[in-house]
């Protein structure tokens, strides 16, 4: 006879008191999901992170979104007044595939929270909102330029130049990547040139306010984006594990960088997928060299000073594509197979949520060994499911809370177009 998971029942927004009380003075919390397509996970990360903002003073949420869309949001949302028409029209600025990742209803309402609340608070103690990704390589080059012309210093000569070094590959990662995956001249000396050139600069100004540090923040950042999004693209053409490590090295150098602009007590809250948060050294992951944003924060800022909540459910209906680039569809998600974690804890509970906390569960005699953890991503084909999305995990170490949502729908998109040239990606489960 199996031995119960010890679990605690989760119905409303009051029993994520445990968790709240598990995180304690944790300085970054990491919120994964199990998809990026799913309405339960979205919104009980509002919740979670709505408290975490009231309660616990945290600043800023920091999401897997490219930094130049995410940062329109962020400074809409600390306007006194509503200048973006509505969340719905702000979160139009999300047109890279998959669009509805942060296009959605879902994250409207939390716009709305977030500039609600907002309003209520002085303009150096406003919430934040950021983009962690490294997708947006000319998108970033363009705020640049942008920022140093209007600043009119000394920045604009590097900005031009690393620009017109792009300009041949029409804006297509792709097609840039493809050009010099293999060969010896680059741009990367640009793209480094232009980050060491803004930092230079920035060293020499003082800045008034959080706002006046921000802006000169973002233009670092999106050269930063662009110096690593430069890495990304061609490592990914040319294969294995190294791509994927130079994006999530990117988010906790992002993650990192948005602490200390915030000063020395400053809180993060992260929203990405489980196979981000989850630490990846108690997956199979580790096997193929690969590390993640849970591994990392916890080996820089320290074990105690990060909580990891990862997501789960056992069936229901999800938003994915069917490949790369392809029109979103609403999907069935069919049973965990067996044994899966989600299995188990079905068949536990007989169709109920419940919170589990890894305090409860280390010592817990079958999760001494991995179990099958399904991770759902924008690329989804549910007939295959069996064959690549469940990752073996050891969930008491890979996070510290788990929240189990036994039947989850569908989110709701938003009607946004894409734009095309969107890079491929090479990860089973499309992360």
């Amino acid at each position: 006879m199996t031995t119960p998971f010890p679990t605690r029942p989760l119905r409303s927004a009051t029993d994520l008191d445990p968790v709240l009380a598990a995180i304690g003075e944790a300085r970054v919390v990491l919120l994964g999901e199990a998809s990026h397509g799913t309405h339960e996970y979205y919104t009980w990360r509002a919740a979670l992170s709505k408290r975490l903002i009231q309660e616990k003073g945290f600043q800023f949420i920091g999401v897997e979104g490219d930094w130049p869309d995410c940062f329109e949001v962020n400074a809409a949302i600390k306007q006194d007044a509503v200048t973006y028409g509505s969340a719905a029209q702000l979160l139009q600025t999300f047109n890279r595939w998959p669009t509805w990742m942060w296009g959605n209803w879902e994250v409207a309402a939390l716009v709305e929270w977030l500039h609600r609340h907002n309003q209520s608070r002085p303009s150096a103690g406003r919430v934040g909102f950021y983009g962690l990704d490294v997708y947006s390589l000319w998108e970033s080059l363009e705020a640049v330029l942008h920022y140093v012309e209007q600043q009119g210093d000394g920045a604009v000569t590097a900005a031009r130049h690393a620009f017109r070094c792009f300009e041949p590959y029409s804006a297509d990662p792709q097609q840039y990547a493809r050009a010099v995956a293999f060969a010896s001249e680059d741009c990367q000396a640009e793209v480094t040139g232009l980050l060491q050139t803004l930092r230079h600069q920035a060293a020499g100004r003082a800045y008034a306010t959080l706002p006046e540090r921000e802006q000169a923040f973002a233009a670092e950042q999106n050269a930063l984006v662009a110096v690593n999004a430069e890495r990304y693209y061609k490592a990914m053409l040319r294969g294995g594990g190294a791509s994927w490590n130079v994006r999530d090295e990117h988010m906790m150098e992002t993650l990192t960088r948005l602490l200390d602009l915030h000063g020395p007590q400053s809180k993060a809250i992260v929203w990405a997928h489980n196979t981000h948060v989850g630490d990846a050294r108690y997956t199979d992951m580790r096997r193929g060299g690969e590390v993640n944003l849970g591994q990392l924060a916890r080996e820089q800022l320290g074990r105690p000073q990060v909580f990891s909540v990862g997501f789960g459910s056992y069936e229901g209906s999800v938003v994915a594509g069917p490949e790369w680039g392809a029109a979103l569809e609403k999907m069935p998600v069919p049973r965990a197979v067996r044994n899966s974690w989600e299995n188990q804890l079905h068949h536990q509970l007989q169709g109920d949520n419940a919170v589990l906390l890894a305090t409860e569960l280390h010592d817990h005699p079958q999760l001494r060994q991995p179990v099958g953890h399904r991770a759902i991503g924008v690329v989804y084909r549910p007939q295959f499911e069996q064959l690549g999305n469940y990752v073996p995990s050891l969930i008491p170490e890979r996070y510290d809370a788990f929240l189990f949502l036994d039947r989850t729908q569908a989110l709701h998109p938003l009607p946004t177009a894409p734009q095309p040239n969107v890079p491929p990606d090479l990860y089973p489960w499309g992360e």
